[in-house]
């Protein structure tokens, strides 16, 4: 009787050792903000969303630490073999360097595309057949 109990506090052993193990794995993905963070304690300031029968809307909020988003979106050439979804807003927020990021976005039939200041843009390609001659 004291051999199954003591395979019984092993096994409880091992199995206490892998949760303890599977715990102490590092998180992946963002870490929590810090509690003593002013984006820990950021409150929804202002908050819409409007849906139109058609479809369309509208949407925006605002919250405590700066963040600010606005979207509107419609049915492009609805019923027809070109119809598509547009979306376009902007959004910004306050980088840990204090900056002010801003980005104006829309996405539609030709994909999505997002404009800021501090987004880097690709370099001119050469047109063809024209050597010494860029365009954008």
């Amino acid at each position: 009787m004291q051999t199954l109990t003591h395979a019984s506090f092993l096994a409880l052993a091992l199995v206490l050792c892998c949760l303890g193990a599977i715990h102490a794995q590092p998180q992946r993905g963002l870490p929590p903000p810090r509690s003593n963070s002013f984006d820990a304690n950021a409150v929804i300031l202002k908050q819409n969303f409007d849906l139109n029968p058609d479809g369309s809307y509208q949407y925006n909020y605002e919250t405590s630490n700066g963040i600010r988003a606005d979207e509107a979106g419609y049915l492009k050439n609805p019923g027809t073999q070109v119809e598509a979804q547009v979306m376009q807003g902007s959004y910004s927020y306050t980088g840990p360097d204090g900056v002010v990021y801003t980005i104006t976005y829309i996405a539609d039939e030709n994909g999505y595309r997002a404009e800021g200041a501090h987004i880097p843009t690709p370099p001119p390609v050469r047109a063809a057949g024209a050597p010494g001659r860029f365009f954008k």
